[in-house]
Protein backbone atom coordinates (compact mmCIF):
# COMPACT_ATOMS: atom_id res chain seq x y z
CA UNK A 1 0.00 0.00 0.00
CA UNK A 2 1.53 3.33 -1.02
CA UNK A 3 -1.19 5.53 0.54
CA UNK A 4 -3.34 4.70 3.53
CA UNK A 5 -5.36 7.61 4.88
CA UNK A 6 -8.12 7.58 7.49
CA UNK A 7 -10.69 10.20 8.53
CA UNK A 8 -8.95 13.23 7.01
CA UNK A 9 -10.69 16.50 7.87
CA UNK A 10 -10.09 20.11 6.95
CA UNK A 11 -12.06 23.30 7.57
CA UNK A 12 -11.41 26.85 6.45
CA UNK A 13 -12.57 30.03 8.15
CA UNK A 14 -13.38 33.08 6.07
CA UNK A 15 -14.26 36.61 7.15
CA UNK A 16 -16.60 38.96 5.34
CA UNK A 17 -19.00 41.77 6.06
CA UNK A 18 -21.54 39.18 7.10
CA UNK A 19 -19.17 37.84 9.73
CA UNK A 20 -17.01 34.76 10.19
CA UNK A 21 -17.93 31.57 8.36
CA UNK A 22 -16.42 28.10 8.69
CA UNK A 23 -16.50 25.78 5.69
CA UNK A 24 -15.87 22.03 6.08
CA UNK A 25 -13.93 21.27 2.89
CA UNK A 26 -13.09 17.65 3.75
CA UNK A 27 -15.22 15.67 6.18
CA UNK A 28 -13.73 12.32 7.13
CA UNK A 29 -12.16 11.15 3.86
CA UNK A 30 -10.29 7.85 3.88
CA UNK A 31 -8.56 6.11 0.98
CA UNK A 32 -6.14 3.33 0.17
CA UNK A 33 -3.96 3.35 -2.93
CA UNK A 34 -2.07 0.25 -4.03
CA UNK A 35 1.42 0.40 -5.47
CA UNK A 36 1.45 0.74 -9.24
CA UNK A 37 -2.18 1.78 -9.74
CA UNK A 38 -3.98 4.88 -10.93
CA UNK A 39 -6.45 5.90 -8.24
CA UNK A 40 -8.96 8.61 -9.07
CA UNK A 41 -10.77 11.17 -6.96
CA UNK A 42 -13.87 12.16 -8.95
CA UNK A 43 -16.25 14.91 -8.00
CA UNK A 44 -17.62 18.34 -8.89
CA UNK A 45 -15.74 21.57 -8.35
CA UNK A 46 -15.69 22.36 -4.63
CA UNK A 47 -16.14 18.73 -3.56
CA UNK A 48 -12.85 18.65 -1.62
CA UNK A 49 -10.62 16.94 -4.18
CA UNK A 50 -7.84 19.53 -4.23
CA UNK A 51 -7.91 19.99 -0.46
CA UNK A 52 -7.50 16.23 -0.01
CA UNK A 53 -4.52 16.12 -2.36
CA UNK A 54 -2.94 19.19 -0.76
CA UNK A 55 -3.17 17.53 2.65
CA UNK A 56 -1.64 14.29 1.39
CA UNK A 57 1.18 16.19 -0.32
CA UNK A 58 2.04 18.08 2.93
CA UNK A 59 1.08 21.47 1.47
CA UNK A 60 -1.55 22.00 4.16
CA UNK A 61 -1.98 20.22 7.48
CA UNK A 62 -5.16 18.26 8.19
CA UNK A 63 -7.26 19.29 11.17
CA UNK A 64 -7.73 15.61 12.02
CA UNK A 65 -7.04 12.17 10.64
CA UNK A 66 -3.97 10.10 9.82
CA UNK A 67 -2.09 9.04 6.71
CA UNK A 68 0.90 6.89 5.85
CA UNK A 69 2.46 7.61 2.45
CA UNK A 70 5.22 5.46 0.96
CA UNK A 71 5.81 4.09 4.44
CA UNK A 72 6.11 7.47 6.17
CA UNK A 73 3.71 9.11 8.60
CA UNK A 74 2.25 12.27 7.06
CA UNK A 75 2.29 14.30 10.27
CA UNK A 76 5.46 12.97 11.91
CA UNK A 77 7.73 12.78 8.85
CA UNK A 78 6.51 15.26 6.21
CA UNK A 79 9.98 15.72 4.68
CA UNK A 80 10.24 11.98 4.02
CA UNK A 81 6.77 12.03 2.47
CA UNK A 82 7.80 14.88 0.14
CA UNK A 83 10.91 12.97 -1.01
CA UNK A 84 8.68 10.12 -2.16
CA UNK A 85 6.15 12.02 -4.21
CA UNK A 86 5.76 14.36 -7.13
CA UNK A 87 3.00 16.95 -7.22
CA UNK A 88 1.42 18.70 -10.21
CA UNK A 89 -1.14 21.32 -9.29
CA UNK A 90 -4.11 22.49 -11.34
CA UNK A 91 -2.12 25.55 -12.44
CA UNK A 92 0.81 23.39 -13.51
CA UNK A 93 3.51 25.69 -12.15
CA UNK A 94 5.45 26.22 -15.40
CA UNK A 95 7.16 29.63 -15.38
CA UNK A 96 6.74 31.78 -18.52
CA UNK A 97 10.17 33.40 -18.81
CA UNK A 98 12.40 30.41 -17.98
CA UNK A 99 13.17 27.48 -20.25
CA UNK A 100 11.61 24.11 -19.59
CA UNK A 101 15.06 22.59 -19.13
CA UNK A 102 16.10 25.16 -16.52
CA UNK A 103 12.89 24.58 -14.56
CA UNK A 104 13.32 20.80 -14.54
CA UNK A 105 17.00 21.10 -13.56
CA UNK A 106 16.04 23.42 -10.70
CA UNK A 107 13.49 20.88 -9.46
CA UNK A 108 16.16 18.18 -9.57
CA UNK A 109 18.49 20.34 -7.49
CA UNK A 110 15.76 21.07 -4.94
CA UNK A 111 15.32 17.31 -4.52
CA UNK A 112 19.11 16.76 -4.21
CA UNK A 113 19.31 14.57 -7.31
CA UNK A 114 22.91 13.43 -7.80
CA UNK A 115 23.20 14.64 -11.41
CA UNK A 116 20.47 17.26 -12.00
CA UNK A 117 21.32 17.94 -15.64
CA UNK A 118 21.35 14.27 -16.58
CA UNK A 119 18.12 13.58 -14.68
CA UNK A 120 16.46 16.54 -16.42
CA UNK A 121 17.64 15.39 -19.85
CA UNK A 122 16.25 11.90 -19.23
CA UNK A 123 12.82 13.01 -18.05
CA UNK A 124 12.52 15.60 -20.84
CA UNK A 125 13.27 12.90 -23.40
CA UNK A 126 10.79 10.57 -21.74
CA UNK A 127 8.01 13.10 -22.36
CA UNK A 128 9.18 14.08 -25.88
CA UNK A 129 10.20 17.54 -24.72
CA UNK A 130 13.85 17.61 -25.79
CA UNK A 131 13.30 19.69 -28.93
CA UNK A 132 11.48 22.47 -27.08
CA UNK A 133 13.37 22.16 -23.78
CA UNK A 134 15.31 25.40 -24.24
CA UNK A 135 12.31 27.52 -25.15
CA UNK A 136 10.73 29.79 -22.51
CA UNK A 137 7.53 28.51 -20.95
CA UNK A 138 5.34 31.15 -22.58
CA UNK A 139 6.08 29.72 -26.06
CA UNK A 140 4.78 26.24 -25.19
CA UNK A 141 1.30 24.95 -25.92
CA UNK A 142 -1.07 23.94 -23.13
CA UNK A 143 -0.31 20.26 -23.66
CA UNK A 144 3.44 20.87 -23.68
CA UNK A 145 3.23 22.87 -20.45
CA UNK A 146 1.36 20.02 -18.80
CA UNK A 147 4.07 17.58 -19.85
CA UNK A 148 6.76 19.93 -18.52
CA UNK A 149 4.87 20.18 -15.21
CA UNK A 150 4.79 16.38 -14.94
CA UNK A 151 8.49 16.22 -15.84
CA UNK A 152 9.18 18.64 -12.97
CA UNK A 153 7.19 16.38 -10.65
CA UNK A 154 9.01 13.23 -11.78
CA UNK A 155 12.62 14.38 -12.15
CA UNK A 156 13.59 12.89 -8.78
CA UNK A 157 11.97 9.53 -9.70
CA UNK A 158 9.37 9.37 -6.91
CA UNK A 159 7.27 6.21 -6.55
CA UNK A 160 4.09 8.31 -6.28
CA UNK A 161 2.72 11.17 -8.39
CA UNK A 162 -0.20 13.46 -7.50
CA UNK A 163 -2.03 14.97 -10.49
CA UNK A 164 -4.65 17.57 -9.61
CA UNK A 165 -7.04 18.13 -12.54
CA UNK A 166 -4.23 17.47 -15.05
CA UNK A 167 -6.18 17.95 -18.29
CA UNK A 168 -8.32 20.97 -17.42
CA UNK A 169 -8.30 23.40 -20.36
CA UNK A 170 -6.66 21.02 -22.83
CA UNK A 171 -8.12 20.30 -26.26
CA UNK A 172 -9.20 16.70 -27.04
CA UNK A 173 -5.97 15.80 -28.83
CA UNK A 174 -3.76 17.00 -25.98
CA UNK A 175 -6.03 15.31 -23.44
CA UNK A 176 -5.70 11.99 -25.25
CA UNK A 177 -1.93 12.43 -25.47
CA UNK A 178 -1.65 13.13 -21.75
CA UNK A 179 -3.88 10.17 -20.92
CA UNK A 180 -1.42 7.93 -22.74
CA UNK A 181 1.50 9.46 -20.81
CA UNK A 182 -0.28 8.76 -17.53
CA UNK A 183 -0.88 5.14 -18.53
CA UNK A 184 2.83 4.82 -19.32
CA UNK A 185 3.67 6.02 -15.82
CA UNK A 186 1.61 3.16 -14.38
CA UNK A 187 3.29 0.68 -16.71
CA UNK A 188 6.66 1.91 -15.46
CA UNK A 189 5.60 1.25 -11.85
CA UNK A 190 4.68 4.78 -10.73
CA UNK A 191 1.58 5.05 -8.56
CA UNK A 192 -0.73 7.92 -9.53
CA UNK A 193 -3.33 9.74 -7.46
CA UNK A 194 -5.48 11.67 -9.94
CA UNK A 195 -8.22 14.17 -9.20
CA UNK A 196 -10.68 15.04 -11.95
CA UNK A 197 -14.21 16.23 -12.63
CA UNK A 198 -14.22 14.66 -16.12
CA UNK A 199 -16.34 11.50 -16.20
CA UNK A 200 -14.66 10.06 -19.27
CA UNK A 201 -11.20 10.67 -17.80
CA UNK A 202 -11.97 8.78 -14.60
CA UNK A 203 -13.56 5.94 -16.57
CA UNK A 204 -10.70 5.64 -19.05
CA UNK A 205 -7.71 5.99 -16.73
CA UNK A 206 -8.51 4.83 -13.22
CA UNK A 207 -7.98 1.31 -11.91
CA UNK A 208 -10.06 2.32 -8.90
CA UNK A 209 -11.66 5.58 -7.83
CA UNK A 210 -13.69 7.25 -5.16
CA UNK A 211 -16.48 9.73 -5.79
CA UNK A 212 -16.57 12.68 -3.40
CA UNK A 213 -19.26 15.25 -2.79
CA UNK A 214 -19.40 17.99 -0.16
CA UNK A 215 -16.14 16.73 1.34
CA UNK A 216 -17.31 13.14 1.83
CA UNK A 217 -16.76 9.85 0.00
CA UNK A 218 -20.07 8.68 -1.50
CA UNK A 219 -18.79 5.66 -3.48
CA UNK A 220 -15.58 3.74 -4.09
CA UNK A 221 -14.51 0.89 -6.36
CA UNK A 222 -13.46 0.15 -9.92
CA UNK A 223 -15.34 2.10 -12.61
CA UNK A 224 -16.94 -1.13 -13.79
CA UNK A 225 -18.03 -2.22 -10.32
CA UNK A 226 -19.51 1.18 -9.54
CA UNK A 227 -21.53 1.21 -12.74
CA UNK A 228 -22.75 -2.34 -12.14
CA UNK A 229 -23.98 -1.29 -8.68
CA UNK A 230 -26.34 1.15 -10.38
CA UNK A 231 -27.55 -1.15 -13.15
CA UNK A 232 -26.38 -2.71 -16.36
CA UNK A 233 -28.25 -0.31 -18.67
CA UNK A 234 -30.15 2.94 -18.49
CA UNK A 235 -33.09 3.88 -20.74
CA UNK A 236 -33.58 7.63 -20.93
CA UNK A 237 -36.88 8.90 -22.27
CA UNK A 238 -38.97 12.03 -22.64
CA UNK A 239 -42.71 11.60 -22.42
CA UNK A 240 -45.82 13.78 -22.28
CA UNK A 241 -46.56 12.50 -18.76
CA UNK A 242 -43.42 11.50 -16.85
CA UNK A 243 -45.26 10.53 -13.66
CA UNK A 244 -47.61 8.22 -15.55
CA UNK A 245 -44.68 6.77 -17.48
CA UNK A 246 -42.80 6.12 -14.23
CA UNK A 247 -45.76 4.30 -12.71
CA UNK A 248 -46.25 2.23 -15.84
CA UNK A 249 -42.63 1.15 -16.06
CA UNK A 250 -41.99 0.47 -12.37
CA UNK A 251 -42.58 -3.33 -12.67
CA UNK A 252 -39.99 -3.52 -15.48
CA UNK A 253 -37.18 -1.58 -13.79
CA UNK A 254 -34.67 -1.94 -10.99
CA UNK A 255 -34.91 1.78 -10.37
CA UNK A 256 -36.59 4.81 -11.91
CA UNK A 257 -35.55 8.44 -11.49
CA UNK A 258 -37.12 11.63 -12.78
CA UNK A 259 -34.32 14.02 -13.73
CA UNK A 260 -35.80 17.38 -14.73
CA UNK A 261 -37.59 16.72 -18.03
CA UNK A 262 -36.35 13.15 -18.58
CA UNK A 263 -37.08 9.78 -17.04
CA UNK A 264 -34.15 7.43 -16.35
CA UNK A 265 -35.11 3.76 -16.19
CA UNK A 266 -32.40 1.43 -14.84
CA UNK A 267 -32.64 -2.18 -16.01
CA UNK A 268 -30.45 -5.30 -16.08
CA UNK A 269 -30.77 -5.95 -19.81
CA UNK A 270 -31.88 -2.94 -21.80
CA UNK A 271 -31.81 -4.68 -25.16
CA UNK A 272 -34.48 -7.18 -24.13
CA UNK A 273 -36.40 -4.84 -21.80
CA UNK A 274 -36.84 -2.04 -24.33
CA UNK A 275 -39.57 -3.73 -26.48
CA UNK A 276 -41.63 -4.58 -23.37
CA UNK A 277 -41.17 -1.02 -22.12
CA UNK A 278 -42.47 0.43 -25.39
CA UNK A 279 -45.46 -1.89 -25.37
CA UNK A 280 -46.31 -0.93 -21.78
CA UNK A 281 -46.21 2.79 -22.53
CA UNK A 282 -48.28 2.37 -25.67
CA UNK A 283 -50.85 0.32 -23.76
CA UNK A 284 -51.26 3.16 -21.24
CA UNK A 285 -51.44 5.81 -23.95
CA UNK A 286 -48.19 7.54 -22.89
CA UNK A 287 -46.70 9.51 -25.78
CA UNK A 288 -42.92 9.58 -26.26
CA UNK A 289 -40.87 12.41 -27.76
CA UNK A 290 -37.48 10.62 -27.47
CA UNK A 291 -35.92 7.47 -26.07
CA UNK A 292 -32.31 6.24 -25.81
CA UNK A 293 -30.59 3.12 -24.49
CA UNK A 294 -27.12 3.41 -22.98
CA UNK A 295 -24.79 1.65 -20.59
CA UNK A 296 -24.70 3.15 -17.12
CA UNK A 297 -22.07 5.85 -16.64
CA UNK A 298 -20.25 7.26 -13.64
CA UNK A 299 -22.70 10.14 -13.82
CA UNK A 300 -25.48 7.62 -13.17
CA UNK A 301 -23.51 6.42 -10.13
CA UNK A 302 -23.21 9.99 -8.86
CA UNK A 303 -26.92 10.53 -9.45
CA UNK A 304 -27.80 7.34 -7.55
CA UNK A 305 -25.62 8.30 -4.59
CA UNK A 306 -26.40 12.03 -4.34
CA UNK A 307 -29.72 12.58 -6.08
CA UNK A 308 -28.25 14.86 -8.76
CA UNK A 309 -25.94 14.47 -11.74
CA UNK A 310 -22.29 15.44 -11.69
CA UNK A 311 -23.04 18.05 -14.36
CA UNK A 312 -25.75 19.60 -12.18
CA UNK A 313 -23.28 19.68 -9.28
CA UNK A 314 -21.00 22.02 -11.22
CA UNK A 315 -18.64 19.74 -13.14
CA UNK A 316 -18.05 19.16 -16.80
CA UNK A 317 -18.50 15.89 -18.61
Amino acid sequence: MIIQADDLRKSFTTKSRKGTQTVEAVRGVGLEVEKGEIFGVLGPNGAGKTTTIRMLSTLIAPDAGTAVIAGHDLLKHPAAVRRNLGYVSQAGGVEDTTSARAQVVMAARIHDVADPKQAAAEVLERFDLTEMADRPGRTLSGGQKRRVAIAIGLVHSPPLLFLDEPTTGLDPQNRANLWERIRQLREAGTSVLLSTHYLDEADALCDRLMIVDHGEVVAEGTPGDLKRQVSGDVITLRADDLEKAAGTLKPLAREIRVDEDVLRVYVDDGEHTLPALLRALEGQGVGLSSIALDRSTLDDVFLAKTGRTLRDAGAES
